[in-house]
């Protein structure tokens, strides 16, 4: 490459590359259009990207496909997703730095996504429970492996974990379900015993609600809860494998996802690891 080629090729670069501005600023308009959608509000995208291009002298063109590049970011986030916008992947991490800046700077917005979906449910239908990610349903490598680099980046499994307005509705939820699902069984008895365990006796047992199967046997059941996709990382407690090992019959954990839109979930079982791979994320230090 002649001088001359590299100064151009460089000069293109810096006009096409998005500055940590520019990214702010396109985050945060897609962020409130997704908030609007979320909570049933109208919202025009069209005007949308004509504000962006008189803001940022981008094209439409260029904004439409940013858009798609922070589903795709957002999908790794375990956040839900703008519809219209399907995922486009090989993004720039800087673009997941600017949804990172975005909810620091709104760290209720997971937290009111959770609550308004626990105030909202009365008697919501039966859950769909459906199949488990195995290695047969995965992405594209290039794709998963992104993703899989944004949620360990920015400790997406963390942040699921510390949304308790989150965990409290995913545990209801399940709770509902599974009353639903006894008494359609004919078991009204059943259903009646039913339990919210983290809720009535606090966190500890290894399990978040004491079920039944219809013919009687107890069904213990962790409960994990993401806003975002099937694949998102979630964390579990020592306490809980211990519990999932030692009463393997009994136990089992119920992952719903994409819950702030369609909540689905699907079950697994132990040994966990025949299905995640366990991840220590820190370590107790004890004095010798």
């Amino acid at each position: 490459m002649t001088g001359r080629s590299a100064l151009h090729s460089l000069a293109r670069m810096s006009v096409n590359d998005w500055t940590d501005t520019e990214n702010d600023a396109i985050v945060a308009s897609y962020f409130s259009m997704l908030s609007d959608e979320l909570s049933g509000r109208p919202y025009n995208k069209a005007l949308q990207n004509r504000v962006l291009q008189g803001a940022l002298g981008r094209t439409r063109g260029s904004i439409e496909f940013k858009h798609c590049n922070i589903s795709a970011a957002a999908k790794g986030f375990g956040l839900p997703i703008l519809s219209g916008y399907q995922p486009r992947f090989n993004f720039q991490m800087s673009l997941a730095e600017a949804i990172s800046r975005w909810l620091a700077r709104h760290p209720q917005w997971d937290s009111l996504l959770g609550a308004d979906l626990a105030s909202a449910m009365a008697e919501p239908p039966a859950l769909f429970i459906g199949v488990a990610p195995t290695l047969h349903n995965a992405p594209p490598p290039t794709e998963l492996t992104q993703m899989q680099a944004v949620a360990r980046r920015f400790d997406v499994a963390g942040r699921d974990e510390r949304n308790r307005a989150l965990g409290r509705a995913g545990e209801e939820r399940v709770l509902l379900h599974e009353r639903i699902q006894l008494r359609q069984s004919g078991r009204q008895d059943l259903a009646r015993e039913v339990r919210w365990v983290a809720q009535e006796d606090g966190d500890g047992a290894g399990y978040d609600i004491a079920s039944f199967t219809p013919d009687g046997r107890v069904r213990l059941i962790e409960v994990k809860t993401t806003n975002g996709w099937e694949r998102t990382p979630f964390h579990i407690s020592r306490n809980e494998l211990e519990v999932a090992e030692r009463r393997r019959e009994e136990w089992c954990l119920v992952r719903l996802y994409d819950f702030s839109r369609h909540p689905r979930a699907f079950e697994l079982r132990a040994p966990l690891d025949a299905h995640v791979s366990l991840i220590a994320t820190s370590y107790q230090a004890n004095f010798h």
